[in-house]
């Protein structure tokens, strides 16, 4: 047990021996955690904000505002010119929607209401204010042609006595076509499934689940770089010839870096706990059984290429590309949802989805050391067979 901490102790000086490590272990993963998981998913309305300056004050750009605070891409934020222009100069907003005086009810009945509309240029979310803009526009114009055909055959029943009396029937008109759009039916008719989801969704769970996993078994199949820098600089050689068999200084070695791993994921999930509020501490006992089975097959399979490489700088390259593409074609860096359906069978085949799946498992479907046992069993497969290569190929030179 003493050799075995002895290595475990070694390959700990040699991880960490420069402060750049420290980069890589603990402080760009909380960075990409918070970034991805926590910095870019903000409560409350996503709509994108629409500068409104109503200048009218009339029953029409009410109308127009209450079509635009239904909108799901859009809401409307008033203010008045001067700060909407200052906020557009300073590319504060995407759009800016100015309602001028003239536009009103009267105005509509001579088929001349106007609005302007300021865009930013080369903007995705001006397009789709733009996009919004038109289509409230569309349904007032659309109450207005109905309260304006209602005029028409009033006034070819019998003249109005007055400009004052046609405005007042054409207002009347717009009112009625208004309240009739309000209460007509709906031809989509929605239905959802009626079980209710003890812990809601939560997309910071998935994103920090992805970069906990990318972050800890990169590392851990660079196990493969130690062996060969080792063998190149002759230390494995000279370490065989003293009383240490290959079991035992394979023991050290994976058994030291497992539990830097662990250490690793241990401060991951305090912080997903603590600063972001992810629910990772209801099922302490199936966590840690994920955690330790994901780290294996991990360990293992940086053994196995241990194996096959020849030099550090290879072992260090193939690590990162290997663990870069095991991350997102496993699901950790987009849902699964968004690949093909041949690239989701795919998946199944690297331990990668597997930890994934137990990870949410826990922290979005809220389930405990029941549910976990299958994707734990088969990291262990994973990790017997990357185990097995790597042992039966281990070489001193």
């Amino acid at each position: 047990m003493k050799k075995i901490w002895a290595i475990i102790r070694k390959d700990t000086l040699i991880r960490f021996g420069s402060p750049v490590e420290w980069l890589f272990f603990i402080v760009l993963p909380l960075v990409f955690i918070f970034l991805i998981s926590g910095g870019t998913t903000q409560p409350g309305d996503q709509r994108i904000k629409l500068s409104v300056v109503d200048q009218a004050g009339s029953p029409l750009s009410a109308q127009l505002l209450a079509e635009l605070e239904r909108s799901a891409a859009v809401y409307p934020d008033v203010m008045t010119l001067a700060q909407a222009e200052q906020a557009f100069e300073a590319r504060e907003t995407s759009a800016v929607l100015i309602l001028p005086a003239g536009f009103s009810l009267d105005a509509l009945t001579g088929q001349a209401g106007e609005v302007e509309l300021r865009l930013q240029k080369n903007n995705l979310n001006a397009m789709v204010c733009q996009q919004a803009v038109n289509g409230a526009v569309e349904k007032v114009s659309s109450l207005s042609a109905i309260a304006s055909a209602s005029l028409r055959a009033a006034e070819q029943s019998q003249p109005f006595a007055s400009a004052a009396e046609r405005q007042a029937y054409f207002d009347q008109a717009y009112a009625a076509a208004s309240a009739a759009a309000q209460s007509a039916p709906q031809r989509l008719q929605v239905e959802q499934a009626g079980t209710a989801d003890a812990i809601p969704y939560d997309p910071r769970a998935n994103s920090t689940a992805g970069q906990m996993i990318t972050w800890v078994f990169i590392p851990l199949i660079g196990l493969s770089a130690m062996f060969a820098m080792e063998r190149a600089g002759g230390t494995l050689r000279r370490l065989m010839v003293t009383p240490t068999s290959s079991w035992l200084y394979l023991t050290g070695t994976v058994l030291g870096q497992v539990l830097i791993a662990l250490l690793q994921m241990t401060l991951l999930v305090i912080f997903g706990i603590v600063v972001m509020g992810i629910q990772w501490g209801h099922a302490p006992l199936a966590l840690a059984l994920v955690m330790v089975c994901s780290t294996l097959s991990a360990a293992a399979l940086g053994t196995m290429l241990g194996t096959f490489v020849k030099t550090e700088g290879q072992a260090n390259g193939i690590a990162m590309l290997t663990g870069m593409v095991m991350a997102m074609l496993g699901g950790c860096w987009y849902p699964l949802e968004l690949f093909p359906q041949a690239m989701q069978s795919l998946a199944h085949a690297f331990p990668t989805y597997w930890a994934m799946r137990g990870f949410l498992d826990i922290a979005v479907r809220g389930q405990g050391l029941a549910a976990v046992w299958p994707e734990c069993a088969l990291l262990l497969g994973f990790a017997l067979v990357f185990f097995g290569i790597g042992v039966r190929r281990f070489r001193v030179a």
